[in-house]
């Protein structure tokens, strides 16, 4: 089911503050609750943000997560930070997908859905006028985390399958990340922080389940411990000061990424946090960077 959103105004929280901004001021048009797959009974939904001013061709997957959860938070911190208006007034679109909540689905279930949004992409590309092989995507903490894990394990496509989303692979262009977890093995120094997200390896938690067992779950969830081939490019941005995800996360990443011969851009922002208020700045960078990758990688 679609529902185009046609509200008088669209809110958007501005550090506290809401901001009334009129539909037909706004660069983009959102097509809400799109159902790309049900999983286990449950609908698994996309919204879509079109530019009104006309595609550039591009298309770029946003994971709406954070801490694992998928949830209307998630999608006040874009509005604050502008994401859509960023992507939108360049040409992008947007195709935000929620790839579920840890409390139905593991770490390794939140991946397989969300390659299958990237497959229904894929699948809609011509309906959508964006190249299916100039897909960028992008996201944040945990949706960042789990964007990194469709980037490194991407899977190849079935053209014969007779399920249309079986046909197209899970092959991206690029990915933006902000702050991601890349390690859960080591946490920055922590050795046992995965301990913390039990229902993130197994429904039912790490409760009696062997030692080796929890330890090879955790690091199948990794990206940094899972690059053996160069990946496609990368930015990754994060505060020196946050807290919640160690700098050590992104830099992990970037030295594994290297080490393959990969291409790999870190810009650490000054006491950022995570977030930062001014986050919406390194939003219009990676807006910029994304143009400038996707576009350069139809000639390669």
């Amino acid at each position: 089911m679609r529902r185009v959103l046609s509200a008088t105004c669209v809110l958007v929280f501005l550090f506290g503050e809401a901001t009334c901004v009129r539909a037909e001021d706004s660069v983009y048009s959102r097509t809400e609750n799109v159902v790309y797959s049900v999983r286990d009974g449950v609908g698994l939904i996309l919204d879509i943000f079109q530019p009104k001013q006309g595609t550039n061709g591009l298309g770029i997957v946003n994971v709406m997560s954070g801490a694992w959860y998928s949830e209307e938070a998630q999608l006040r911190a874009h509005f604050r930070a502008k994401v859509f208006e960023a992507y939108c007034s360049r040409g992008f679109t947007v195709f935000m997908i929620r790839p579920g909540s840890r409390t139905l689905f593991t770490g390794e279930e939140m991946v397989k859905n969300m390659k299958t949004g990237i497959r229904w992409v894929k699948a809609h590309s011509a309906e959508y006028k964006v190249d299916p092989a100039r897909l960028g995507i992008m996201g944040a903490s945990a949706g960042g985390h789990l964007a990194l894990m469709c980037l490194v394990t991407a899977e190849e496509g079935n053209p014969a399958a007779e399920n249309q989303l079986e046909r197209p692979d899970t092959k991206l262009a690029a990915a933006g990340i902000f702050f991601p977890p890349t390690d859960l093995l080591d946490w920055g120094g922590e050795k046992d922080g995965y301990r913390k997200l039990p229902d993130l390896y197994f429904k039912c938690g790490i409760e009696g389940v062997p030692e080796d067992q929890v330890l090879a779950k955790v690091e199948s969830l990794s990206p940094a411990r899972l690059i053996k081939f160069p990946p496609p490019p990368m930015l990754l941005i994060h505060g020196d000061s946050d807290t919640v995800v160690p700098l050590s996360q992104s830099e992990k990443l970037v030295e594994a990424v290297r080490k393959v011969g990969g291409e790999v851009e870190l810009i650490v922002k000054p006491g950022g946090a995570h977030p930062w208020p001014t986050l919406n700045e390194e939003v219009e960078v990676m807006a910029e960077w994304f143009l400038k990758t996707l576009v350069s990688s139809g000639s390669r």
